[in-house]
């Protein structure tokens, strides 16, 4: 039986196809224990009186791998595919070219999907409790970070209208020294009427503990620089946004600060943590990154070709007639792209190999981050050698096949 499941937020769509496509039940159920039941009530009434429902497989075709309703499909026995929207929004074309859409279309859809085409899609992944605990604690940890990038991108635009001096006094507004002195002084007005000594003050309360006072006194020179200045009364306005930006940014770096001490332990548990941490570049914060986008499942990937392409570092050729590209991939896992992207880095400055590779691909043309990518691109192989094997990172062993990057 192929089981299509339209998911939202309160209720989720239903229908269940035979393998010739007929619909043998259709319904909606609630977001909680008696829509699950109410769910599998369907499914069960799905299968022929004659047949045994012990010899029924079930494939389950949904928008989504996490969520309580996805374990509890996956608890119960049945194959769950994950299932890319954008897939779905092309099938559907292909189902109806008069672009009506409904939730339960959307579930029929989704069954004739996975009837008719399982095996171009992925089964939600069989990770550990273990893996799923650091997914979700460094997706938090990374969108903590993103967030206060964000705030600081909102924080340096409102201080360019008004107060260009701290941008002078600091490059990284997200900073100790930053959220100190700011918080103290978020107007030009009351910037300047600060001594030396409570510039440092601030700066110890930040937690700086060298060098104070040459920092105090560059900060002060820079705060005190002649700029273009906003009425008193707007000024005060933008001093009110600063304040709390400033409150909100220091918030979101306690946070960040905290749930990386617990993805730290949650990491240092799982026994493939060592075989990461071996990889040159592969730090806590970015090891528990790569391991929680790609999972611990052991049968996930069948080679390494399979890593890389979900990793979305592999190269993509489009061919037609007489015209070939090849590109990046665009459309991939920006939380694992990212991870991936900072590996490289760090790795280039701890690798031989790597570094040999990034300097190949730069003189052969390829921009930084094109060279970068081809870098993430080898480590994501090397990565899957490792887990395979389980065996720690070896330099010598990772790039003996480019013995003429090695030397």
């Amino acid at each position: 039986m192929f089981v299509g499941v339209d998911w939202a937020e309160d209720h989720h769509d239903l229908c269940v196809v035979d393998t010739a496509g007929k619909v043998r039940a259709k319904g909606r159920v609630t977001d909680d224990l008696s829509g699950v039941a109410r769910a599998h009530d369907l499914i069960a009434s799905a299968v022929p009186d004659e047949v045994d429902e012990v010899d029924v497989e079930v494939v389950v075709g949904i928008e989504t791998d996490r969520g309580l309703l996805v374990r509890a499909l996956v608890t119960a026995g049945y194959r769950v595919l994950a299932v890319n929207p954008l897939s779905v929004d092309r099938y559907r074309d292909r189902a109806r070219v008069s672009g009506a859409k409904s939730d339960p279309g959307d579930a029929r859809v989704l069954a004739d999907m996975v009837r008719t085409d399982a095996h171009q899609h992925r089964p939600v992944a069989a990770d550990s409790d273990l893996a799923e605990a650091i997914k979700l604690v460094a997706r938090s940890h990374q969108s903590a970070i993103w967030s206060r990038r964000r705030l600081a991108n909102q924080l340096r635009s409102a201080l360019r209208e008004f107060f260009p001096a701290a941008l002078v006094a600091f490059d990284d507004l997200t900073s100790a020294d930053a959220i100190a002195v700011l918080g103290v002084a978020p107007t030009p007005e009351a910037a300047k009427g600060l001594s030396r000594s409570k510039i440092a003050s601030a700066l110890r309360r930040g937690g700086r503990q060298l060098n104070i006072d040459h920092r105090a006194e560059a900060i002060q020179a820079a705060l005190r620089t002649e700029h273009l200045t906003q009425p008193p009364m707007v000024a005060d306005a933008y001093g009110n946004i600063v304040a709390s930006l400033v409150k909100v940014i220091a918030a979101h770096t306690t946070q960040i600060a905290e749930l990386a001490e617990v993805l730290e332990a949650h990491f240092g548990q799982h026994p493939d943590a060592t075989i990461l941490r071996s990889l040159p570049g592969l730090g806590v914060v970015t090891g528990a990154r790569v391991l929680a986008e790609f999972g611990d499942d052991p049968a996930r990937y069948a080679d390494a070709r399979a890593r890389r392409n979900y990793a979305g570092t592999s190269p993509l050729t489009v061919a037609s007639g007489t015209r070939r590209t090849v590109r990046a991939r665009h459309i991939r896992n920006r939380r694992l792209a990212d991870a991936l992207h900072w590996w490289a880095f760090n790795a280039i400055t701890r690798s031989p190999g790597a570094r040999a590779l990034y300097d190949r691909r730069r003189t052969a043309g390829d921009t930084h981050s094109g060279a970068l990518r081809v870098v993430a691109n080898r480590l994501v192989a090397i990565l899957h050698g490792c887990l395979r094997t389980r065996t720690p990172y070896d330099e010598a062993t990772a790039w003996a096949h480019r013995n003429d990057l090695a030397a």
